[in-house]
């Protein structure tokens, strides 16, 4: 898959992701589908439980159908996802 801003733009609803890093020591290791989201938080569902994240509190790491994986920093995700959408982001690497 190819690294593109459009990536942060997109839906994640349905994807796997897990928590690198964060700066609440509770949150790194979570990892699961993700099932809901808002403009601040991520909900994910893990064994069976429903955990929720503040997206600016970590970097994520979220597996696609193609089996990529990608680095994400939170902060870059602070928005509903239909907010994303008309975000113009600037490229960063």
């Amino acid at each position: 898959m190819k690294i593109t801003p459009g990536i942060i733009n997109g839906e994640f609803i349905g994807t796997e992701g897990k928590i690198a890093e964060s700066c609440h020591s509770g949150y790194i290791g979570i990892s699961g589908k993700i099932v809901d989201e808002s403009k601040n938080t991520f909900t994910f569902l893990q064994g069976g439980k429903m955990k929720r994240v503040i997206k600016e509190a970590a970097v994520f790491h979220f597996r696609f159908c193609d089996g990529s994986i990608v680095e994400i920093d939170g902060n870059l995700l602070v928005a509903r996802s239909e907010d994303r959408l008309k975000k113009s982001i600037k490229r960063l690497w």
